[in-house]
């Protein structure tokens, strides 16, 4: 069963969710994202864990105090430690993160490590850690000006062309009806497209990881990327950042967003790498 609930923040009143029983798993979406993106991962994680999702300040059900701003990565993080000091005080927790989710979970254990028993981090686009870093800055900065001048479908043309073929399509059966449910989420989430970039997607990309803070706790922490990604640039920032915190990368299934196309193999893997049983 799932529970909805609001939490007053500095700036912010969150929408979140909780469902099942178990150690507290904070699940975090990428740019967008909200506390139904990841549905079908969060039932499958409900037997062990208590899951706690959120729709993100700014979009879907969690307002905002003000008018809208760039978002920064210490604000998320910190509306991230105040949803598990509300759902369980005291208690250390798990938490995934994919795409933005996972730079968040970056900076959460970074600056709050004794909260966290162990984080798994897909695919940060973190482009700050790669070589060619102003280039592909600059490229999130051409989406931006895109949006603004020609709109989203423009916009998400020009980022499919940057990132290559990374986000691929849910597979359907013969049959399928959607939920009302993943609709009204699907609604949600197209709205919340135009803001992710104008908003988030330029400042998260900038985001530098403190590698030092990470070095100290690497033993807590999981970077993984989708099998499908590999050779395109999403995949580069988790590979890089494993390579420099000694740190194998972990091979999820899919692409970009695989813990859409492949939520039971996504879950499957969470359990077994947050809980350390990886055989």
């Amino acid at each position: 069963m799932i529970t909805a609930h609001r939490l007053r923040v500095p700036g912010a009143t969150l929408y979140h969710e909780t469902r099942g029983e178990g150690p507290p798993l904070l699940l975090l979406p990428g740019a967008g994202g909200d506390a139904a993106a990841l549905d079908p991962v969060a039932d499958a994680l409900s037997g062990t864990f208590t899951v706690l999702t959120h729709d993100p300040r700014g979009y879907s059900r969690s307002t905002l105090d003000g008018p809208r701003a760039e978002q920064r990565v210490d604000v998320h993080a910190d509306d991230a430690l105040r949803l598990l000091d509300a759902v369980a005080p005291g208690e250390p927790a798990y938490v995934a993160g994919a795409s933005s989710g996972a730079i968040v979970t970056l900076d959460l254990l970074a600056r709050h490590p004794e909260r966290l028993r162990r984080v798994l981090a897909h695919e940060p686009p973190s482009w700050s850690v790669l070589p060619d870093a102003a280039e592909q800055l600059a490229f999130f900065q051409e989406v931006h000006d895109t949006l603004v001048a020609e709109g989203l479908a423009a916009a998400g043309e020009r980022f499919l062309k940057g990132v290559g073929p990374v986000l691929l399509p849910r597979p359907r059966r013969d049959g399928d009806s959607v939920a009302p449910r993943a609709r009204e989420a699907a609604e949600r989430m197209l709205a919340n497209a135009p803001l992710a970039i104008r908003f988030e997607h330029r400042s998260f990309a900038a985001y530098v990881p403190d590698p030092d803070a990470l070095a100290a706790v690497s033993d807590r922490l999981v970077l993984a990327a989708g099998t499908a990604t590999r050779g395109h640039l999403p995949y580069r920032p988790a590979a890089l950042l494993a390579g420099r915190l000694g740190l194998d990368l972990a091979d999820f299934p899919g692409a970009h967003n695989g813990w859409s196309t492949h939520p039971a193999e996504t879950a499957d893997l969470l359990r077994a790498h947050l809980l350390g049983d990886t055989r």
